[in-house]
């Protein structure tokens, strides 16, 4: 399987290729009153507002600040009953690389949107967690990103 290899703090994590419809540089944001501490606002993606969770707040680490490698992986996912836009700000971003191994299972019930990982021999050496884009917005968060009511 392909996949984007980032950090989070000193971490290695990783989304699924198929599921990255876009790599942009890191933007300005358009703050967003109310929304929780790790969205940290609206992309303005040709005049169409996308939500930005910023991955190493969700985590639970402070924001590293931006480089050259940090970048807003655009993505859609399930949201209110249909696909939604949302940015992701991943720092270091590494590039692509192709887990072979076997994934074991790695979620944590605090964290939901962690998915497997990959063991030790991952490219690059050492643990690589997968994130998985279906479990990242709780329905509530859902609802105040994209209107309407929690399901």
């Amino acid at each position: 399987m392909k996949v984007l290899v980032f950090h989070i703090g000193r971490e290695r994590y990783a989304l699924p290729l198929a599921a990255v419809l876009r790599v942009l540089p890191v933007a300005r944001l358009k703050p967003l009153p109310g929304a929780p501490h790790y969205v940290p606002g609206l992309l303005d993606l040709h005049g169409e507002p996308v939500p930005v969770i910023d991955l190493s707040r969700l985590a639970g680490s402070p924001p590293d600040a931006i480089r050259y490698d940090t970048r807003i992986l655009l993505l859609d996912v399930p949201a209110l009953g249909k696909p939604r836009r949302l940015g992701l700000k991943a720092e270091h971003v590494a590039g692509v690389a192709d887990i072979d191994a076997a994934l074991r299972e790695g979620g944590v019930a605090a964290a939901p949107w962690l998915g497997a990982v990959a063991p030790g021999g991952a490219e690059g050496g050492g643990m690589l967690q997968l994130i998985a884009p279906e479990r990242l917005l709780a329905p509530e968060v859902a609802a105040l990103l994209f209107g309407g009511a929690a399901a």
